[in-house]
């Protein structure tokens, strides 16, 4: 058994070729939810509905987010209120929300919605929610009105993830549970895979909720995949995020944050010179091609990041 955790759209390619070495029901994914929010009355997750698209073969292949196809014309009429629709989305993707908020308001658990909306999929792996709990990750940036306090989607989709960072955090984490069956998931798993994924924003939240990190740690087959290539990140603000943290915006800098974690780190082949910096860290590191521009590259990506700690 494979558990993987996942952040959004990286980490949801990497998935789908992790799906095509080993038999997806050999797969647990945990996935982040530190960036839900509640969009227009609606609960809306993003990273869980990356991976569950993606998985399904339905997602928009040129954003890596949403679904192929996808029109907007709810978003468009709510305009005519007044209503902010910065955040996309699409009339298709609004009945999973409609579906995932009607099932919580109903008592049901976030974990237990995801296994129905992923069924519906028909996706054959696992995906289960960090925690069942609510965390937020809150990215406190600088403005011109001074240090303000973003909810992730407001920094990252409304703000166009412009003001620069001065600190994250991770609201409700501390109290947070793992969800259920994350912790026996990890404990039982013959490895253990961090997918390409912003280290601050995917896979620290994940990290946060008490006992997963642990969990982790105690395991003796770790592997984490670089989410950087040549200190820049194939999507999104990892690399600008990483600097104004102080931290070094390189495969280094990213195995350095899982060093007490990893066995071993994958890193992509224009990162070959600095392997030994890697290695210099107690992490063994395997070199290849990360960038995962089809399927066929996603699968072998898996094959070596797996065979690093078989």
């Amino acid at each position: 058994m494979i558990v993987a955790l996942a952040g959004g759209v990286g980490s949801a390619r990497f998935l789908s070729g992790l799906l095509d070495v080993v038999r997806p029901a050999d797969v647990v994914v945990v996935g982040n939810t530190g960036d839900d929010d509640w969009f227009h009355g609606l609960r809306v997750c993003p990273d869980l509905d990356s991976v569950t698209y993606t998985l399904a073969g339905a997602n928009n292949p040129e954003t890596g987010w949403g679904l192929a196809g996808e029109t907007f014309t709810t978003l468009d009429a709510l305009r005519r209120y007044g209503v902010p629709t910065w955040f996309n989305l699409g009339d298709r993707d609004l009945a999973t929300h409609i579906f995932r908020t009607e099932r919580l308001r109903a008592g049901v658990p976030l974990s237990t919605v995801t296994g129905e909306i992923t069924a519906a999929w028909g996706l054959e792996c696992a995906l289960v929610p960090m925690s069942d709990d609510d965390v937020r990750t809150i990215v406190t940036a600088s403005t011109p009105d001074g240090e303000v306090d973003f909810a992730l989607e407001e920094w990252f989709v409304r703000e166009r993830c412009e003001p620069p960072v001065v600190s994250v955090r991770y609201d409700g984490a501390a109290a947070a549970r793992p969800a259920p069956g994350v912790l026996d998931a990890i404990a039982r798993a013959d490895a253990v895979v961090i997918c390409p994924a912003n280290p601050i924003l995917s896979i620290a939240p994940i990290l946060a909720v008490p006992g997963i990190r642990d969990a982790v740690a105690a395991h003796p087959r770790v592997v984490g995949v670089s989410n950087l290539i040549a200190g820049a990140a194939v999507k999104g603000p990892a690399d600008r995020m990483l600097a104004d943290l102080g931290i070094e915006a390189s495969c280094v800098g990213v195995a350095a944050g899982y060093r007490d974690l990893c066995a071993a780190f994958v890193i992509d082949d224009e990162d070959a010179s600095r392997a030994a910096e890697v290695e210099a860290l107690g992490v063994r590191t395997v070199v290849t091609n990360t960038l995962m521009t089809d399927r066929s590259v996603a699968a072998a990506l898996a094959r070596e990041t797996l065979a690093a700690v078989a």
